[in-house]
């Protein structure tokens, strides 16, 4: 107690109480802004609960997203090391760009010809209905680099469906799990690829396995790092020709 009163007193001379100097304590701890420090009992925790509720419902996004974030501690850093080691992806990690509304220029892009990488990701936007602004940021993730990669990897996670031609339905987004899985690494993308089946019907099942799942895991394998692209200043090329640059077979 003595201890404590000899910290706060001084602080309360000069105006600020002890409720502050707690605040500024709990704060220090925070790597970026919304980080929410935890440790590996409650990632485990946290992990667990997030899989069974994704497994539950592959819709609900916040589950996926706390998933991916207590599961990627040997995957993250993969793949940083990744990007640090390619001199477009190295860019990126220095310059940290954001694919939101506010950084795009829809306008734009919606100009652009037919077939280039901008006109084919607004049109997917558009008709899916989903927003780039509802990827979550990171909250679990005890690196702010770290944080940085999967927060891109979220926001071009559309762009693998516009690349690999894939709608956002249950069949879609299996298909780029597979391809994310095996470009990845992350935990979160090969328990969506390996459960995620179970949703579909026989009739989806049967073009999975002999259509999309031999073309998917053929891509990922063969394709570049899918986090080395710097998108947004590739909007004008057509997406065959970057398909092509990144090793992504047309879809069958």
């Amino acid at each position: 107690g003595r201890a404590r009163l000899s910290h706060t007193e001084p602080r309360a001379r000069d105006g600020r109480g002890g409720e502050e100097e707690e605040e500024e304590e709990e704060g220090c701890y925070q790597l970026y802004p919304g980080h929410i420090p935890t440790s590996p009992l409650q990632k485990a925790l946290l992990a667990a609960g997030s899989a069974f509720m994704a497994l539950y419902d592959p819709y609900r996004h916040d589950m996926v997203a706390v998933l991916g974030e207590t599961t990627g501690c040997l995957a993250l850093p993969n793949l940083r090391d990744k990007m640090k080691h390619h001199p477009e992806g190295y860019r990126i990690l220095q310059e940290r760009p954001r694919i939101r509304l506010s950084t795009l220029d829809m306008a734009r892009l919606r100009g652009l010809p037919d077939g280039s990488l901008g006109r084919e990701y607004v049109r997917f936007l558009e008709d899916n209905k989903v927003s780039p602004d509802t990827r979550m940021p990171p909250k679990f993730v005890d690196d702010e680099e770290l944080a940085y990669v999967i927060q891109r990897y979220r926001e071009v996670h559309d762009l693998m469906h516009t690349l690999l031609g894939m709608p956002t339905n249950m069949l879609g987004e299996v298909v780029v799990k597979w391809f994310e899985a095996i470009q990845t690494g992350l935990p979160m993308c090969v328990l969506g690829a390996v459960f995620g089946p179970v949703h579909l019907s026989a009739r989806k099942l049967q073009v999975l396995a002999t259509e999309l799942l031999p073309w998917a895991i053929r891509s990922g394998r063969n394709a570049s790092c899918i986090l080395n692209v710097y998108y947004e200043q590739r909007w004008e090329q057509p997406v065959e020709s970057l398909r092509e640059e990144i090793g992504i077979f047309p879809p069958p």
